[in-house]
């Protein structure tokens, strides 16, 4: 039956996401063909709304497929028009989905920082084009074509109401990966600050506030297959609002080592917070077994 479900889920998920792309075309011409602000915003508007679609379909799913209700915190009071830099810790693909269930409703479609690479991703690749997901490149010597990519993704969420989100550790939660980094938190990675220095440099003023999110599993990280085939029993996420102090805002970070200096020890007191609360989090679910 596992099985038998995830195979109906994935291919649920890949009609939707077929569906949600083809919809998204003609909009999407539009939007490269016409260059007036208005119409662009138009369209705009309709991509985030089959995008918000999109989510809720899947949304539907994954509440039939794992049934057993998620524990979410901290998402009173959320703008569904306003602006918002999300920051979370990443452990699978299915945070994303987890991510998109949280904030449905409650805040724009997400928007995130994506590798360069993936805009060949077929189908999807071409859907994050169409959003204006901004696609930034690695390695050295990259930060300035970084910054000069996000500004004009930016320049373009200013139209409409956005929420951004960085994965802060740069790249999924494994043991080898902690491990190899020897990192100073028990549950988390080191934290990379680059990313969300450039969204802070290139719109940090029109931010709401930031979304500090833990995402905890307590049952152990499922994989993206567990998610299809129902084999997600309890899911955990925290959210946090957090204010932008106003010295984190401003000039390209790549050239202002102080500034730099200033958003890394604020995430770090950040990451301080999520280790001990994943910590937390985990030690109550072994309390409650025994």
């Amino acid at each position: 039956m596992a099985a038998l479900r995830g195979a109906l889920n994935g291919l649920l998920l890949g009609v939707n996401t077929l569906l949600a792309f083809t919809l998204m075309v003609p909009p999407a011409l539009v939007k490269l063909l016409v260059p007036a602000a208005r119409v662009r915003t138009g369209c705009d508007r309709v991509l985030n709304a089959l995008a918000g679609g999109w989510v809720g379909v899947n949304n539907a799913w994954i509440a039939l497929a794992c049934p057993a209700p998620w524990q979410i915190r901290g998402v009173e009071g959320l703008n569904p028009r306003g602006w918002y830099l999300v920051s979370s810790n990443h452990q699978s693909w299915v945070d994303i989905l987890v991510l998109q269930r949280t904030f449905h409703g409650r805040i724009p479609f997400l928007k995130f920082f994506l590798k360069r690479e993936l805009i060949w991703v077929p189908v999807i690749g071409l859907a994050w084009w169409a959003l204006d997901f901004p696609f930034m490149k690695r390695g050295r010597g990259k930060g300035r074509g970084d910054l000069a990519t996000t500004r004009r993704s930016c320049e373009r969420f200013k139209r409409v109401p956005t929420a951004v989100i960085n994965f802060v550790e740069g790249t999924r939660f494994t043991a080898a990966k902690h491990a190899a980094q020897n990192s100073s938190y028990r549950h988390l990675l080191e934290p990379r600050s680059g990313g969300l220095g450039v969204a802070l440099a290139t719109m940090g003023g029109q931010f709401e506030a930031m979304l500090d999110v833990t995402i905890v599993y307590p049952e152990g990280t499922p994989s993206f297959w567990a998610l299809l085939s129902g084999d997600v029993r309890a899911v955990a996420v925290d959210v946090r609002q957090r204010a932008i102090p106003p010295h984190l805002l401003g000039t390209n970070p790549s050239g202002d080592k102080a500034r730099r200096a200033h958003i890394r020890k604020w995430i770090e007191a950040q990451w301080q917070d999520k280790d001990r609360l994943i910590q937390e989090r985990l030690a109550a679910r072994r309390g409650a077994r025994k």
